[in-house]
């Protein structure tokens, strides 16, 4: 079982302690509009729309606007149709950076998303210019309650998951190929409930370790992506060690 991913329990506690309700309640409802247009209403027929659903009951969206976001993406055109858009860079240290995006205005998206990476010493690059450096992969959360480490392991592999990374602070991390998700996270959910997550991820292949200082430049650039309502994820490849971690968290 692999060990559990410092990066991600830094975000935690640093989403924890300053997310914008707002901004992340317009996020997921853009999330489920372009979800809904592309495979329909129903979440037990639409994967992508049951994640997204499952993302705001995590975040306590109200179930009303959830439903407002579904019937504006039903409508006769005159909602918003937001493109997807990814954008692709090297950080502070040569940390590599994908940028997932959904909007409705390319130049403003582009514009805001290339100021945050001159502003902290870093360069946007062309699409497919640091993918390689990842593998696109199918990821499912649960909280550490849901199942002992040794149980959600067997339970996962068994579902037909390629890897387990349970940690008592951030929970059970699984991660499958692409087309297994739905199968993996279906056999979950009968032994374990619903997962608090699951969807299509990045997960690096190559890490680039990185100094205190460059840490946290690259944490300020990631804050100043996310800042943007139209960045819907933020993934980089940086790793930091033990005694580093412990500085920043401190």
């Amino acid at each position: 079982m692999a060990g559990h991913s410092k990066f991600k329990n830094i975000m935690h506690r640093k989403g924890a302690q300053d997310a914008q309700r707002a901004k992340i309640f317009t996020k997921i409802g853009r999330e489920i509009a372009t979800a809904t247009r592309q495979g329909g209403p129903d979440p037990s027929s639409n994967p992508r729309l049951r994640a997204a659903v499952i993302a705001a009951r995590g975040a306590n969206m109200p179930n009303d606007r959830v439903k407002r976001a579904i019937e504006s993406a039903l409508g006769s055109g005159e909602s918003e149709q937001y493109q997807e858009v990814r954008y692709e860079g090297y950080g502070p240290g040569g940390v590599a950076v994908i940028v997932e995006a959904l909007t409705e205005n390319r130049n403003r998206t582009a514009a805001e998303v290339r100021g945050g990476f001159t502003k902290y010493g870093g360069n946007l690059g062309e699409t497919n210019s640091v993918s390689f450096m990842f593998d696109r992969v199918g990821e499912i959360l649960y909280p550490a309650r849901a199942a002992a480490p040794d149980a959600m392991f067997e339970a996962a592999v068994e579902a037909g998951a390629d890897d387990v990374e349970s940690d008592p602070e951030s929970g059970h991390t699984i991660t499958c190929a692409l087309e297994a998700l739905a199968t993996v996270r279906d056999g979950l959910e009968k032994r374990f409930g619903e997962a608090e997550k699951s969807g299509f991820v990045w997960r690096p292949n190559v890490q680039a370790a990185v100094d205190e200082d460059t840490a946290r430049l690259v944490l300020k650039l990631i804050a100043a992506l996310e800042d943007s309502d139209d960045v819907q994820t933020v993934t980089t490849n940086f790793d930091i060690s033990d005694d580093v971690l412990e500085k920043i968290m401190g």
